[in-house]
């Protein structure tokens, strides 16, 4: 299954050259996620942190009054992160596709922490395919080399 965000353009949101600046796609893409992950149904009321972002401009989006659609699905759920991706579209056109690696965090305690079995359940939901678990369950969830593979949009 995949959420659903429509989102409005903003006149501040072009630049010089009279499109949708590249840098706004990551606040559209946060707002998307902030509607995404907190909804009073389903929320990670422990909070969380994005460990990084990919942006694959496909289109340039240019400014106009009717709102854009985000698809957001799960592709990746580990121990202590997950990933989400991102197509920012209107129907057959996409203008960009994306990626963000998110890590839950204990702000109290000042570090990451596992997710819970509520929010693998409720990330579980919005996976296309069903199998995101991956198979390093060791405190942290991930090992030297996760760090530095693509994440793919």
């Amino acid at each position: 299954m995949r959420h659903v965000y429509r989102c409005p353009l903003r006149w501040a949101d072009m630049d010089a050259y009279g499109h949708i600046n590249n840098v706004v796609f990551l606040r559209y893409l946060e707002e998307a996620r902030i509607d995404f992950l907190f909804r009073p149904e389903k929320d990670f009321q422990q909070g969380s942190v994005v460990e990084r972002h990919e942006i694959v401009y496909k289109q340039q989006l240019v400014h106009r009054h009717t709102p854009v659609d985000i698809e957001l699905w799960v592709t990746e759920i580990r121990a202590a992160w997950f990933t989400v991706a991102y197509e920012v579209k209107d129907g057959d056109t996409v203008y960009a596709t994306a990626s963000t690696r998110i890590v839950p965090y204990d702000f109290e305690a000042r570090r990451p922490r596992r997710i819970t079995a509520e929010e693998r359940a409720f990330l579980r939901e919005y996976t296309d395919d069903g199998d995101t678990d991956g198979t390093d369950d060791r405190a942290g969830g991930r090992n030297e080399g996760d760090r530095d593979e693509a994440v793919a949009a």
